[in-house]
């Protein structure tokens, strides 16, 4: 997936994956994964998706900061 916020562009296909959480049951329609990667420059964004009743019910990518994105990890551990 690819998505431009703030005219830099987020890719999943050219970035890294550090680490991806998974909530629920393949099929839960409240069941959510959010995937932390990491681009070539540094910046870190979460792809997120869910079933139709998660807090995710559309894939998208929400770009943060270093600071979250350790702090995503720890709370993630």
């Amino acid at each position: 997936m690819k998505k431009t916020i703030c005219k830099y562009e987020y890719d999943t296909d050219n970035a890294v994956v550090v680490k991806k959480a998974t909530f629920g049951c393949f099929g839960d329609p409240a069941g959510y994964e959010e995937t932390l990667y990491q681009t070539a420059d540094g910046k870190y964004f979460l792809y997120v998706n869910g079933g139709e009743e998660s807090i995710y019910a559309k894939e998208d990518i929400k770009r943060i900061g270093k600071d979250k994105a350790e702090a995503w990890l720890k709370d993630h551990e």
